[in-house]
């Protein structure tokens, strides 16, 4: 049997897809390097295209030079590539904000970081995925739940974390805690979160409304441990159980996870961060019998180089199957994690996928 031509190997190879459309992505992944003119360049090098049967892939700068090649003038790949440098300038502006007393300016941060303040903000948002003010204002919020917890006095955790109005942070407060500052500073207490556990061919499924709509949808064999769950997630909200009308209730989301192409109609109360929030309305465009990629998420909520932190973000998922990250997939269409149990994963694709 003759070998397969070297061309039409390299050809095969995905990385050479990634040469071809100088895919920045594919920067520091891997490198290749040209045998005709003795050089090892970025995938994303700006030079011409060599013929496939020329060049080697690498996996490091090292491996390139041990094999005897120059760095490329062109795309110099032994220095940090731009998103490096980006990634080290925005780094260096989070830690500004989250040290400053209180929201500093776009102009203020971008000079800092010797950038316009239109590029430091397409910058800042594309590496983070959400706007520097998104960022302050979620770093701020976390320094008052922090304050909060240290603080006899709401007043004085509200100007510590930065506010310089109580009128202006209670506007806010509900998005921000899911509650009053009181009540989230006593883990829930006096909220009322109503919860019910019911069978699904998944398992034991409890779901929990407070006020505002569904706030949790959880999956496990063991029902104890999914009420043991929400007493952690709110230990001191008063929990309302066995609820004849809310059974009902749960009934629907029972015939939702049945089948998901009805449509989810209930009220969410979905709580998280800015990012948090963008990527879980992304999950809910996918539609049932679709999958999506994280990179495909992050490339859809204008953050292409937040791949890792969607992944996060589904992982926090509170709201199993109403905010559907068990479409979300690999980039190769792998399943990959889902803190339900992969298994369950795949019975609710392969279940959207046949329901028609």
């Amino acid at each position: 049997m003759n070998a397969m031509p070297r061309s039409s190997a390299v050809e095969a190879d995905p990385r050479w897809s990634a040469v071809v459309a100088k895919d920045a992505k594919a920067d520091g992944i891997f490198w290749y390097s040209v045998r005709t003119t003795g050089v090892y360049c970025r995938p994303s090098c700006g030079a011409r295209l060599p013929r496939p049967e020329n060049i080697d892939f690498h996996a490091s700068r090292a491996d390139a030079e041990k094999a005897g090649y120059r760095p490329c003038k062109r795309c110099k790949p032994e220095q940090a590539s731009l998103a490096e440098r980006h990634a080290t300038l925005i780094l260096a502006a989070c830690r500004r904000i989250e040290n400053a007393d209180g929201i500093p300016s776009l102009e203020a941060i971008a000079t800092q970081a010797d950038m316009s303040p239109h590029h430091f903000h397409r910058v800042f948002k594309a590496v983070t995925g959400v706007t520097p003010k998104a960022y302050a204002m979620a770093h701020r919020a976390q320094r008052v739940r922090d304050e909060l917890h240290r603080r006899t006095r709401i007043t004085d955790a509200i100007f510590d974390a930065g506010y310089n109005s109580n009128t202006r942070f209670y506007e806010r407060s509900n998005a921000l805690l899911g509650m009053t500052p009181s009540k989230w500073r006593r883990g829930g207490q006096g909220a009322d979160i109503r919860f019910a556990i019911g069978e699904c061919s998944l398992g034991a499924i409890l779901v929990a409304c407070s006020a505002k709509g569904v706030c949790s949808i959880q999956i496990d064999s063991e029902p104890d441990l999914l009420v043991h769950n929400l007493q952690d997630r709110f230990p001191n909200a008063r929990l309302i159980g066995n609820d004849d009308e809310f059974t009902q209730l749960v009934a629907r989301v029972i015939g939702f996870v049945e089948a998901p192409r009805s449509g989810f109609e209930l009220p969410l109360d979905i709580r998280g961060t800015a990012f948090q929030q963008r990527v879980w309305d992304a999950l809910r465009r996918v539609p049932a019998g679709s999958t999506a990629s994280y990179r495909d998420i992050a490339e859809r909520i204008g953050a292409p180089k937040a791949v890792r932190a969607v992944a996060r973000a589904c992982a926090q998922n509170e709201i199993a199957v109403a905010i559907p990250c068990h479409r979300i997939v690999r980039t190769d269409g792998a399943l990959s994690g889902y803190r339900w149990g992969v298994e369950r994963k795949q019975v609710l694709l392969e279940r959207e996928r046949n329901k028609k």
